[in-house]
């Protein structure tokens, strides 16, 4: 017999017994299964060793980008040329206020 929505009724109350044996075996499955007593201590202890390694590995990432920074700053400085440029030049000897009279 159809109902309203143009399905068999028969076949919706098989869907529904389904449904109900399906959840009742999930329950039981899962009322079956027991956490070890340590779990969350030994689960805990992993994510904080992760957690440091993390740190760890972040703070060596940052000391060697401030080492090479810092070192290749220094070799530009060290490339720069020794002699003297125009502006630090001591030829002309002339200062304001001191030029002929």
């Amino acid at each position: 017999m159809n109902d309203t929505t143009g399905r068999n009724a028969d076949n919706d109350t098989g869907r529904d017994r389904t449904e109900r044996e399906l959840r009742e075996a999930l329950a039981a499955l899962a009322g079956g299964v027991h956490a070890a007593p340590d779990a969350y201590r030994a689960a805990r202890g992993d994510w904080l060793r992760r957690e440091r390694r993390r740190r760890l590995v972040l703070a060596v990432l940052v000391l060697v980008v401030f080492a090479l920074a810092t070192l290749i700053g220094l070799w530009v400085l060290n490339q720069a040329p020794s002699d003297p440029g125009v502006i630090f030049s001591g030829a002309g000897g002339t200062t304001a206020g001191t030029g002929p009279g």
